[in-house]
């Protein structure tokens, strides 16, 4: 299979299935995607801190914790070693932080002069199945909807 280095290499991607250039692909998308997010997370918690429910305790260690785990997700997927656990661990992180975004549109719908708007929440909210599919698929999980039979 073809791994980090393959990426921009077309002599070396041409042989192989279209879903594993996508694979590839979705695997570098993800990693810069989680990385960016995890340095915003430790870098800056302010705006994850307001969107935290109430209910999570230590809120600025849990997005402190959050964004270290996105860096590390995020290196791990671009790691043939624990690419697959970084994958389930992405997965489930998507599924952890939905409850931020429930209470991020929230907040927004309730607010007099809303800053984001449905633009914004209801394709996120489309998408959150999508990221859990994609961090996945990325990490060679799940073939689906691709080439079933050719599972790893």
């Amino acid at each position: 299979m073809a791994d980090m280095a393959a990426i921009g290499k077309t002599e070396v991607m041409t042989g192989m299935p279209g879903y594993e250039r996508f694979r590839i692909i979705l695997r570098w998308v993800l990693a810069a995607f989680y990385m960016i997010a995890g340095i915003f997370h430790v870098a800056l918690p302010q705006p994850f801190l307001k969107i935290t429910p109430d209910w999570v305790p230590m809120p600025e260690l849990v997005i402190f914790v959050t964004g270290v785990c996105e860096i590390a997700g995020a290196l791990g997927l671009i790691n043939p070693r624990v690419r697959r656990m970084a994958g389930i661990g992405l997965a489930v992180y998507a599924v952890a932080v939905f409850p931020a975004n429930i209470k991020h549109a929230m907040m927004d719908w309730s607010s007099s002069t809303p800053s984001i708007g449905l633009w914004y929440h209801i394709p996120r909210f489309a998408l959150q199945p999508v990221l859990v599919w994609a961090a996945l698929f990325a990490s060679s999980i799940v073939t689906w909807p691709f080439n079933r039979k050719h599972a790893i």
